[in-house]
């Protein structure tokens, strides 16, 4: 069977709705802030998702959570994925979405000819904040698999989440990518690899970025190939869309995971959480 699929989904308002309005009993967002010395104090701000019972569960040391890094889009806010992490973190997951950008760097050019178009800088920048973020996430909650990640992204943040698996492969579970344009996939076959496609005329993958299908099948990796424009892969994207994205990748999330969806129709059941690690929030909710 051949791994490059199209979405073509029919989704009653009922089903739908599971992850895109769950509620806020389910799953618990908070915003922190670091600053990584290393690089003159940058600051990298992270926002945390997470289903509450889970994260009861792993400060008692009963599971460790699953992680997820979510990567962001060239100019898109790193709050602007909800629609994603809260799926992942219905299904257990820690969702870690990193800001990449400060207004004080350089903007983002493309340079025809050079490798990457002249990102290479930006993916360097992108993997630093990936290692100092799960450094300091550590320190936050320890009962969490840092060894066995879930790199998600949208476009610029697709291709910094397949650079970082690139040089740690041994570090990845899998890789989720929504139109990233400029680094190849990779085709060992050492994590699974699946990526949403836009039918953009504008936004188009640079020669080899993705394989072809009869590679794809033997390197495990699938390619959705959707009906969406490059910038519907985000909150500010039309409700059908997000709705699609979720349900497919749901399905295959049931691939590798024992974990249900929550129930997002009560409060959860509150127990002894047992130790908490410090951390200095800045918002939460």
């Amino acid at each position: 069977m051949k791994r490059g699929i199209a979405v073509l989904l029919s989704l009653s308002a009922v089903a739908a709705a599971g992850y895109f309005t769950v509620s806020k009993w389910a799953i618990r967002h908070e915003t922190l802030m670091f600053h990584d010395e290393s690089r003159g104090g940058r600051p990298v701000e992270i926002d945390i998702a997470v289903r509450r019972d889970r994260e009861l569960q792993a400060d008692a040391g009963m599971v460790k959570l699953p992680v997820a890094i979510l990567n962001h889009g060239n100019t898109v806010k790193f709050t602007e994925y909800s629609f994603l992490t809260n799926l992942f973190a219905a299904r257990g997951y820690m969702v870690a979405s990193i800001q990449h950008d400060l207004a004080t760097d350089a903007p983002l050019v493309t340079k025809v000819g050079e490798l990457y178009v002249g990102r290479l800088p930006q993916y360097h920048r992108g993997v630093a904040n990936i290692r100092f973020a799960i450094d300091e996430l550590k320190k936050v909650q320890p009962n969490a698999d840092y060894d066995h990640l879930t790199m998600v992204g949208h476009s610029n943040g697709g291709d910094i989440s397949m650079y970082f698996a690139k040089l740690y492969p041994e570090q990845i579970k899998k890789v989720v990518t929504l139109d990233n344009l400029r680094v190849p996939f990779m085709t060992d076959g050492r994590f699974k690899i699946i990526s949403f496609r836009s039918k953009d005329p504008v936004f188009k993958p640079d020669p080899g970025v993705i394989p072809d299908d009869e590679i794809c099948e033997k390197a495990g990796i699938t390619v959705v190939r959707t009906s969406f424009q490059h910038n519907d892969m985000r909150d500010t994207g039309s409700d059908e869309a997000k709705m699609q994205i979720q349900e497919t990748l749901d399905k295959m999330l049931d691939d590798d995971s024992d974990l249900r969806p929550a129930d997002t129709s009560k409060p959860p059941v509150m127990t002894d959480a047992g130790p908490v690690a410090p951390y200095a929030p800045v918002a939460r909710n």
